[in-house]
């Protein structure tokens, strides 16, 4: 593989792995940025509407309305709650599966390893059974009843989780969520062909949805994850490509739903399962964590040092992991696996097996995950591995790169496992930001993408600013493999920090960017903001905290940002969304926000820029407080 296949790539923050793609004899995402660098204008504004066959529309200043009279504003906000609902989709499949899974494995009285976090669960909701299996039944019909309810009928969860003072301000705007597949229904159903021309109450669905997408596709995936994987603790790990060891059966997973899976990973370190490996000339398997499933993995990685080797890296880094040559089989099971990783796949022979239909890639063989079946269909797809190692191993290249990542990032962050490690309560962290050896709290979640200077440049540099100016980073998302990557949560990275900064990391042996794992886990940092806020005595929006999601990629993302919005947070993109075209949705994310739920929208690409603009939020929250 020593022929470049095209050496114009689009930037990355990890030069390393920049300089790796360029050389590579295969086409990835990062080759095809220049071949689509030309975007459509109108697509761009969001000012384009193809709902009907008198379309496409596009909106100019010479023909203002679509045929049917639809303004700029009504199709960018329609386009816009088109989007968000499909994202609240995507993380309503996700927590559904995930409770289905926790329900059946109480039936089954299967293995239950976080019963401190079951406990928790069975305190917020207020239901107790006999023994912990009643109680996991219990808890995880609670989330699939609120799941199923009519959009209608309130959820009855949202008043539990949510923080006292955000829940009054939600059901004074009159933003409380009915059902969440009630929501998603609804919301495609008001955006379609002829019916709601009303941007302002599209953009009230928008916020409706993402406390929905928040608090249930988020928060309790997190949480439902921590009953049956396990929960996060803190420890230091490998990342990057160096985790890819050869002399394994390599299983690269991609997705959000690890509960999936979790029946196989066990079996992979199984005896019989070992003994499989070791005939074919492996000295077993490893999971090589990538996506967002891989960073939950990492996460919980304390609990499966056996099997799991690390996290290889984000969405876009994908392509690179499989070109080493070192991967002997994909499993997806959901977004952020690439269709550019099929012609690699084919080429390096790498058997690709998707477990569910929503995540199928057109060359992989379908095996939909059946709970009932798991013990017969965890022996086959090793049985079908095994076979794939056999038969490509020795024929394919191996393009390996031992050298990059490092093999210190900490890993394991949560709210729990952070608060236990300031003693079990949040004075210390409030004691830092009133004192101004912490200025404030910048929450970098989301994506990747390629386009806002590159793969992880926005979020890298801005990382890097928010840093040196005193300013902790929490990450969750495939932000945070780039972040990774490049060193940045090493605890070495404190000398980048700001000297106050600096000198807490130093002192607490802790980088100053805390990873707190996949997408999911920006429910988690929502519940450090309700701790926080709680403790202290004040509503959330007072906090000197910011969110932002520099590379956001997909309509999930734009879900979340809803949720970010609703609760009164500042939110930064360095790319708008599709919004543009419309001066009244701009304006009403932009400044109207901030009088009805404290957030709003902020976009720059610039990450000093960016910097400067957090940092100033930042102060003034810090005025407001009096610190």
């Amino acid at each position: 593989m020593n022929q470049c296949f095209g050496c114009s790539t689009c930037a990355s923050a990890d030069k390393p792995l920049e300089g790796y793609i360029k050389n590579l004899s295969v086409e990835t995402s990062h080759h095809r940025v220049e071949g689509q660098s030309t975007k459509c204008g109108f697509g761009l504004q969001g000012v384009c509407c193809r709902l009907c066959s008198n379309g496409p529309c596009r909106i100019t200043p010479k023909a203002p309305r679509g045929i049917c009279g639809a303004t700029a504003d009504t199709i960018v906000a329609r386009n816009f709650l088109r989007a968000v609902a499909a994202g609240s989709g995507c993380y309503i499949h996700v927590v559904e599966n995930t409770a289905l899974n926790v329900k059946k494995t109480a039936l089954a009285k299967g293995e239950i390893k976080g019963e401190k976090a079951l406990e928790r669960l069975s305190q917020l909701f207020g239901l107790k059974g006999k023994d912990k299996y009643e109680t996991a039944l219990k808890v995880a019909d609670a989330v699939l009843a609120d799941l199923y309810k009519p959009e209608y009928e309130k959820m009855e969860l949202v008043k539990k989780m949510a923080y006292a003072p955000r829940y009054e301000k939600w059901e004074e705007l009159g933003i409380l969520p009915g059902g969440a597949k009630g929501e998603v229904f609804h919301g495609v159903v008001k955006c379609s062909t002829n019916l709601n021309s009303d941007p302002v109450d599209m953009l009230t669905d928008c916020l409706k949805l993402g406390i929905s997408t928040g608090i249930y596709g988020l928060t309790l995936t997190n949480l439902l994850n921590d009953v049956l994987l396990g929960e996060p603790e803190l420890r230091m790990a490998p990342v990057g490509l160096r985790v890819i060891d050869p002399d394994y059966i390599n299983i690269m997973i991609t997705g959000h739903q690890h509960t999936i899976f979790v029946d196989l990973q066990e079996r992979l370190t199984s005896p019989e399962a070992v003994a499989k490996a070791k005939a074919a000339g492996a000295k077993g398997f490893k999971l090589v964590g990538c996506t967002c499933v891989g960073q939950d993995l990492q996460l919980r990685g304390a609990h499966y040092q056996e099997v799991f080797d690390g996290h290889a890296g984000n969405n876009y880094t994908s392509e690179a992991v499989l070109a080493t040559g070192g991967i002997d089989a994909v499993l997806s099971e959901f977004n952020c696996t690439l269709p550019g990783i099929e012609p690699i796949c084919d080429k390096m022979m790498i058997k690709q097996i998707c477990l569910d239909s929503v995540a199928k890639k057109a060359n992989a063989e379908m095996k939909p995950f059946i709970f009932e079946e798991r013990e017969q269909q965890s022996e086959e797809i090793i049985d079908e591995i095994v076979a794939a190692y056999k038969e490509r191993r020795g024929k394919v290249e191996m393009n390996l790169f031992p050298e990059h990542g490092n093999d210190k990032t900490l890993t394991g962050v949560s709210e729990v496992s952070l608060k236990e490690f300031l003693g079990g309560n949040w004075k210390p962290l409030i004691d830092l930001i009133v004192s101004g050896d912490i200025k404030g709290i910048v929450g970098v979640v989301g994506c990747s993408n390629l386009t806002a200077g590159g793969h992880d440049v926005l979020t890298v540099e801005l990382t890097k600013e928010l840093i040196s100016r005193d300013i902790l980073v929490l990450t969750a998302g495939c932000s945070s493999g780039g972040i990774e990557n490049c060193g940045l949560m090493e605890p070495e990275a404190a000398k980048l920090a700001g000297p106050k900064l600096r000198a807490v990391c130093e002192k607490l042996g802790i980088p100053p960017v805390l990873n707190f794992g996949p997408c999911l886990a920006i429910g988690r940092l929502e519940i450090v903001a309700t701790e926080l806020a709680e403790a202290i005595g004040i509503d959330i929006p007072q906090l000197p905290l910011a969110l932002s999601a520099a590379q956001w990629l997909e309509e999930q993302a734009l879900a979340d940002g809803c949720f970010g919005l609703a609760l009164g947070l500042p939110l930064h993109l360095g790319l708008p969304p599709f919004v543009t075209g419309s001066q009244l949705v701009t304006k009403v994310l932009t400044e109207d926000m901030k009088n009805l739920t404290g957030g709003q929208v902020i976009i720059n690409g610039d990450g000093k820029e960016s910097a400067d603009i957090l940092e100033k939020i930042i102060e003034e929250k810090r005025a407001g407080l009096h610190i």
